[in-house]
């Protein structure tokens, strides 16, 4: 279980605790616990008891708490709290803005406990005679359920891999001898996902039992001898199949989509006289079965080679396959360095030296430390002076370090007005500049693509960052001409980033996809505030396979040396 997903439930259950009226000091033990283990520098399910208590804040109570997480995949305690309320009540509570405050005042003095709840006493009045919840608020409240309307449903990626993966460890501890693979839109390495859908092959019949069991499993909505169904923690349904294993290549196939991609790999087969399923590929004539036990079997009967689970969106991957144009998508190992990331110079949560650590550990070679700018007033962001003195620390650090070269940057806020947060003198002493636009976010398109392209012409700026400033499931993409932007990328030598956070894969993948076309080249970053934000750079290099994306196309596959002289600030003017 990894320390997000702990670190959830225990802030819940301050959350309840906080509605039910508890000891604050209870409420607060549980949150604070929550951050420790967010922040821990290594997987809390890792360690023992002992390291456990070890931890600031973690006392005998919450170590139990988390001990139960681990081994069980769910917590006992979370249950028996989350019912003596509504089910709906955490619904609310996970509307933006809304904290357990605001959602147990509501609960305590309206009774509400659900958003269709909260929808009818905004829509009744009844909200604004609440004492302290005035029209700014409710239109706040508002705007918090279209925001739910719209994203309902469906997941961040990220949080359906660490509920996944909680699963398949249940499942493998129970039957060690069975195969279990996921698909679906989470190996297609979608950024969200509605479901979770999970295969088992050579498992016995009593997985199904194992599989209800699961710690997370707040409802059964269907047990059955091939398939059985349930609801998880934060409402996600997981699905089950039972496969025969001469049919595993097939139901790999089908079951991993998209629907798209399926329908025009079933009509080749008609075309060829046989007909696809998930059971397996069969001639249409007198159903001889021609392939199945494995995917690539499928795809060599149908005359194509077999095609990665990321480019199956019918985006042009059969045209490219008949005429041999698949790329050789990037890997996460293919990654020599990060050019994003933060210390606890501003909002991170770990020094430079351990931060370079980390990233030597998960095998990258040098590292690019950007804290943010002083427009970033809540981040502590630096100014000229103080950005100054950070790059000398960082230089200090390098030299001090083996295995893993440091660059010292910044991420340079760009302003309203498409100016940078820094003078240019200060840009120009940094070894790489990232430039992000992080307020404003609801500027119209044109002044926002004005503000964009400004930023572009300083000759300081190597990176944009985060280009459309998105937040998944939370903030829709601001109004940017992207491909505006490409085109200025593509002529001033400024790369774009893939940002691997989980709620930003910014650029999206059609967007990286039409930038490589148009000659500009791409980072992947992991945007890290902390040790463990390198994992990120695994959803970065998802979002990098979709777009069809090779090393050749990235920058930070380059060894040292070729990347310093690739980045705008060393390129001869063209």
């Amino acid at each position: 279980m990894e320390n997000v997903a702990i670190a959830r439930v225990l802030a819940e259950i301050g959350d309840l605790l906080e509605i039910r009226g508890d000891n604050p000091f209870k409420v607060r033990a549980y949150r604070n616990a929550a951050q420790v283990v967010r922040d821990a520098g290594e997987r809390v399910a890792a360690l023992s008891p002992a390291d456990v208590r070890a931890l600031p804040g973690i006392g005998k109570d919450i170590a139990a708490r988390i001990a139960e997480l681990v081994d069980t995949g769910g917590s006992t305690f979370h249950r028996e709290l989350a019912a003596e309320f509504p089910a709906g009540l955490l619904d609310v509570l996970r509307l933006q803005g809304v904290g357990p405050k605001t959602a147990a005042l509501l609960y305590k003095t309206l009774g509400i406990g659900s958003i269709e709840d909260l929808t009818k006493a905004l829509d009744s009045g009844a909200v604004r005679s609440v004492k302290g919840m005035g029209p700014g608020k409710e239109a706040s409240l508002r705007k918090a359920i279209e925001d739910h309307q719209v994203f309902a449903g469906r997941y961040l990626a990220s949080e359906v891999w660490q509920q996944a993966h909680a699963l398949l460890s249940h499942l493998r501890a129970a039957c060690p001898e069975a195969t279990f693979d996921l698909v679906g839109s989470l190996r297609r390495g979608a950024e969200t996902c509605g479901d979770l859908d999970v295969l088992a092959t050579n498992a016995p019949p009593a997985v199904m039992d194992h599989f209800v069991s699961f710690g997370r499993v707040e409802r059964v909505l269907g047990q059955g001898p091939t398939k059985s169904s349930v609801r998880l923690t934060k409402g996600l349904q997981a699905d089950l199949r039972l496969v025969p294993a001469e049919s595993r290549g097939a139901a790999l196939q089908y079951f991993t989509g998209s629907k798209a991609h399926n329908i025009e790999l079933r009509d080749r087969a008609v075309r060829l006289g046989l007909k696809l399923n998930e059971y397996g590929l069969y001639r249409l004539d007198d159903d001889t079965r021609v392939a199945g036990d494995t995917e690539a079997s499928i795809y060599e009967a149908l005359g194509l080679p077999w095609l990665a689970p990321e480019l199956r969106e019918h985006r042009g991957e059969f045209d490219a396959a008949r005429e041999g144009r698949l790329p050789t998508l990037v890997e996460r190992s293919d990654l020599r360095g990060d050019l994003h990331c933060h210390t606890t110079a501003t909002d991170g949560k770990d020094t430079i030296r351990a931060m370079a650590l980390a990233a030597r550990d998960a095998g990258l070679a040098y590292l690019a430390i950007t804290d943010h700018s002083q427009a970033l007033a809540m981040a502590n962001g630096l100014d000229e002076h103080r950005a100054l003195a950070h790059a000398a620390a960082v230089r200090a650090m390098n030299d001090e370090l083996e295995g893993i070269t440091l660059l010292a940057g910044i991420e340079c806020d760009i302003r309203p007005d498409g100016r940078m947060d820094l003078a240019d003198d200060c840009l120009a002493q940094l070894d790489l500049v990232v430039a992000s636009v992080h307020s404003a976010l609801t500027q119209e398109p044109e002044r926002m693509t004005e503000r964009v392209l400004r930023a572009l012409e300083c000759p300081y700026v190597d990176v944009l960052g985060h280009p459309t400033a998105r937040m998944l499931l939370r903030r829709e993409a601001t109004g940017l001409d992207v491909e505006a932007v490409i085109a200025s990328a593509a002529r001033l030598g400024v790369a774009l980033e893939i940002n691997g956070q989980p709620h930003r894969r910014d650029l999206t993948d059609a967007q990286a996809r039409l930038a490589r076309d148009r000659g500009v080249k791409i980072v992947l970053s992991s945007d890290a505030h902390g040790v463990g934000g390198f994992e990120h750079l695994h959803w970065a290099t998802f979002t990098a396979r979709r777009a069809w994306l090779s090393p050749a196309d990235i920058l930070t596959c380059l060894p040292l040396a070729a990347l310093r002289a690739a980045l705008r600030r060393h390129r001869s003017p063209s």
